[in-house]
Order: C-alpha cells, then sequence, then structure tokens
C-alpha cells in the first residue's frame, strides 16, 4: 500500500498531538472514512444518513453584503466556500460555477436545465447522457462518493431506469451489453488504478469505442473523479428535493421529482448481492465496511528520469486537434497560455474543454493562498502515486524553475521530514485524497485546518480536483510531454 497512508497519517497525528476543540466543526472529527456499503440495501441507509452529515470546513458569519452578491446561493454551503475561499481566476471542477447568477442554486435541481455535468452542448459529442450518467454511478460508488452517488441514483431513476437496472450496475454487468461493460471497467480502472492505464487497457476498451468516444468518456469520468474529490473533500451533505431533467432522447426531455428518502424497496435478487464494483476489504468471506486505497511503491530517481524522457517520446493515443485550431480556441475563450499538448487535447470538445480551461491553467501559479511551490510540490507528489508521467515531466520542470534542487525534488517523495508541520498537513491531506476519497477523512481534514486555513485547505481540495482530471486525461491519452 502506498506509504501506508492511513497509518502515515495516524502516526503523524500522534506525533503532533493535534487538538481541533478551537474549530468550528463536528465536536470531534471523525477518524475514519464513511464506511463502504458491501450491498445495495445497505448503501440506500448510507446515502440517507449522509443528509445529517457534518460540514468539514468552517464559514464566517454570514453577511447582509454576502446575502445580497448570491441571493438564493447564500443559504448553499458550497456556493459559499466558493465564494470565502475560491479565487474567481482559479475557477472550479464545475466550470463557471463562480458566474452563476444570483437565483441558480447550484444544486441538481438549480442548473440541472442550464448545464448538467456529465453532458455539454459540443456537437461531436456521441456517448448518451444515460450513457455517462452511468459511468458516472460507477466513478462515484468506486470513489465512495456518496454525495455524487446519490445525485447519479435520481438522475438514473429520471430516466426510466429501474430499481433493478440500477443495482446490476454495482451486481451484475452481465445485464449490459459487452461495450457497455467494456466501459463500465475502463471508468472503474481509470477511477481506481490509473497507475495501470497502459496500451493493453487502451486497445481493450478500443475495441467498441472510436479514439473520439474514449476521448469523451475520459473527460467525462475524469471530470466525476473531481467532482467526487470536491464533495468528499469539503464533506458536502446530501440534499433532499430534488428535481432532475433526464434527457431520453437527443430532442427531448424528461423531468422526475423524487422523495426526500433513499429507502425506497430493493428486490430480493440484489438486496443481499455484494458490490462487484466498491474497493471493499473482505475478511474472512465478510465485508469489513473499509475500502482498499492501494498504490505501489514510488520508483527510484533513475527510473522516474527515464519515464519522463520516454514521455517525450510517445505518441498520443487519443486525438489532438492542430496547433492553429487550439490556438484560435484559447483567443476565443480569452486565456494567455501557450499552446500545449493538453490544451490540444481537450480542445477537440472546445465547449466541455472550456469549463476545464481557469482550473488547469491554475495548476502551477498562485492564484490564492497557495504558493506557486505548493502548486508544484503538490503537483508532483498526485502525479506521481498516479503514474501520470506527462503531469510528472511538469511538475518536475516547475519545481526546478523555482529553483528546487534534484534532491529536494525527489525528497517529495519521502517523509517530508524536512518541510513545515503545515506543508506536511496539508499536503498529507491531498495526498490522501488524491489517491482516493475512501481514504480520506473528517480529520485528515482538522490536522490541515489546524496547520493552516479554511482558505488553505479549500483551494487544496479544489487543487487535487483539478489534479485528478488532468492525470487522467493525460495518462490515459499517453500524451507526449511538450
Amino acid at each position: 500500500m502506498m506509504k501506508y497512508m492511513i497509518l502515515r497519517l495516524a502516526a503523524f497525528i500522534a506525533v503532533i498531538g493535534v487538538c481541533c476543540a478551537d474549530i468550528s466543526l463536528a465536536e470531534s472529527p471523525v477518524k475514519t472514512p464513511r464506511p463502504i456499503p458491501a450491498t445495495r440495501a445497505e448503501m440506500k441507509e448510507l446515502l440517507e444518513d449522509m443528509k445529517k452529515r457534518p460540514h468539514r470546513i468552517p464559514l464566517p458569519e454570514l453577511t447582509e453584503k454576502e446575502k445580497q452578491e448570491l441571493g438564493e446561493r447564500a443559504e448553499s454551503y458550497e456556493s459559499r466556500l466558493r465564494y470565502h475561499y475560491v479565487p474567481q481566476q482559479e475557477g472550479t471542477v464545475f466550470g463557471a460555477a463562480r458566474n452563476r447568477p444570483a437565483g441558480d442554486s447550484g444544486n441538481a435541481a438549480g442548473n440541472s436545465a442550464r448545464r448538467d455535468f456529465t453532458r455539454n452542448a459540443d456537437e461531436n459529442m456521441t456517448l448518451s447522457y444515460q450513457f455517462k450518467t452511468m459511468l458516472f454511478w460507477i466513478v462515484s460508488r468506486t470513489n465512495n462518493c456518496q454525495y455524487c452517488l446519490g445525485h447519479q441514483e435520481w438522475k438514473l431513476s429520471a430516466v426510466g431506469m429501474s430499481d433493478d437496472a440500477i443495482a446490476a450496475l454495482d451486481a451484475d454487468w452481465s445485464m449490459y451489453s459487452e461495450a457497455e461493460q467494456a466501459a463500465f471497467a475502463y471508468a472503474r480502472l481509470l477511477t481506481y488504478e490509473p497507475h495501470r492505464i497502459s496500451d493493453e487497457a487502451a486497445a481493450r476498451i478500443a475495441r467498441h469505442f472510436t479514439p473520439l468516444q474514449i476521448l469523451e468518456m475520459t473527460m467525462s469520468v475524469s471530470g466525476n473523479n473531481a467532482i467526487n474529490r470536491w464533495k468528499e473533500g469539503t464533506g458536502i451533505p446530501q440534499s433532499s428535493g430534488n428535481t432532475f431533467v433526464g434527457r431520453g432522447s437527443p430532442g427531448g426531455a424528461t423531468v422526475a421529482e423524487h422523495s426526500d428518502s433513499f429507502m425506497t424497496p430493493t428486490s430480493d435478487r440484489f438486496k443481499n448481492v455484494i458490490t462487484i464494483v466498491a474497493p471493499l476489504e473482505v475478511s474472512d468471506g465478510k465485508p469489513s465496511g473499509k475500502g482498499l486505497s492501494t498504490r505501489p511503491e514510488t520508483e527510484p530517481r533513475d527510473v522516474v528520469k527515464q519515464r519522463i524522457d520516454e514521455a517525450m517520446k510517445r505518441t498520443s493515443r487519443l486525438p489532438l486537434v492542430d496547433e492553429d485550431v487550439a490556438a484560435a480556441w484559447l483567443k476565443e475563450s480569452e486565456l494567455d497560455i501557450p499552446v500545449s499538448n493538453w490544451v490540444r487535447l481537450i480542445a477537440s470538445f472546445p465547449n466541455e474543454g472550456r469549463g476545464r480551461l481557469p482550473s488547469l491553467s491554475s495548476r502551477e501559479k498562485q492564484t490564492g493562498v497557495l504558493t506557486e511551490l505548493q502548486k508544484a510540490q503538490m503537483n508532483w507528489i498526485i502525479a506521481r502515486q498516479d503514474r501520470a508521467w506527462y503531469a510528472v515531466g511538469q511538475a518536475y520542470r516547475k519545481l526546478h524553475s523555482l529553483g528546487q534542487s534534484e534532491d529536494q525534488i525527489f525528497a517529495l517523495d519521502g517523509d517530508w521530514k524536512d518541510l513545515s508541520a503545515a506543508d506536511q498537513a496539508l499536503f498529507r491531506f491531498a495526498e490522501n485524497l488524491a489517491a482516493s476519497p475512501i481514504a480520506s477523512t473528517d480529520e485528515d481534514a482538522a490536522v490541515a485546518l489546524k496547520f493552516t486555513g479554511p482558505a488553505q485547505v479549500v483551494q487544496t481540495i479544489n487543487h487535487v480536483a483539478s489534479c485528478a482530471y488532468f492525470n487522467r486525461v493525460t495518462e490515459a491519452a499517453g500524451l507526449p510531454l511538450d
């Protein structure tokens, strides 16, 4: 298990003797991740329980100015987090979320008619809304993001899927076509084990989908992973009373209202069947409710340099637009950044890609309280455990440009003993959340808050979400380093 992440956190807390009494959160931050439900019936119980989840990040008292500027969104914990702590020029995993007009609540009910994050209006997108929502369900189940999982449950129901059909996503893929099963496996691999993305994995999915469809799927699944980390990192409680717009056909939409309760009947067929999606620890044949977050030990310095060199010479598995097309797209998007290969990749879907540009372009510059060095260090730490070699190469160059020596760069693969207590707390929180939300706890956030503050923690969560997207998209594409 990579650096024994949870054990490292426990040891770190014991050493520094953290006391969280002065943090305005739950009275005693939870030291373990939320339990992973083994069956559908258990899952529904935990989705319902999510409505009582305590917030992780403290907020200042609501002011009249904030009420006027946010309008209806002043009642939204999530909107207030963005308002106070996420720099506007940095964007969020939700694209233009900061620019919603007053009256747009920013939840599924408020924005479903405006923008749904499983599909955007790019003419060359061919995968259906329902199909990508099914993939979002797979991603959220894998990450144990129970907030997002609940929303996908509602959206799939809105397009007419039965409870058994949704249950089969978790327990019996044989109910679906070979192409759908291949996509489910690809989404789970990209989510849980991005370090195992390879030419062989790409070849398996390529038997069923075109390169452009694979890119569409990859960008969608990577975006789902980003949203999971934002929701879990900030500790958003489950909403209720939602209305979802479901696109059952290209030309029309269906609207479905749902009760506040997730406690709907589960058929005998699926009531006690164990998940095949969630990375669930099983002991003596019984699920423990604990997740498994495993990554291999980091490679030595000479191997890393070799992999960076190989990344410079490889050919992209997925389509890239011409440089002049990407340059025109950036100009239209009013963003003055170089035409890099990652830009040429996401520009294949200009509308979808545009929503990602602010967050991705801010990964290497200071836009808030996180310094350029802190961002570059997190880019390295997260890319190393993801084995995202394009991102590793970028971070390596950036750290050198900031005056970091070879020894300082590769020390980031170690125990961080030479870093400040604040950086150690922040980076450990980022590392766990980036590896998988199943490894992130309320106490992770409390430790980071103790040594830094709400702005640093929220901006770290947003940065981790951006890295989750960037690393998966670039490595799934086998993108050559510029």
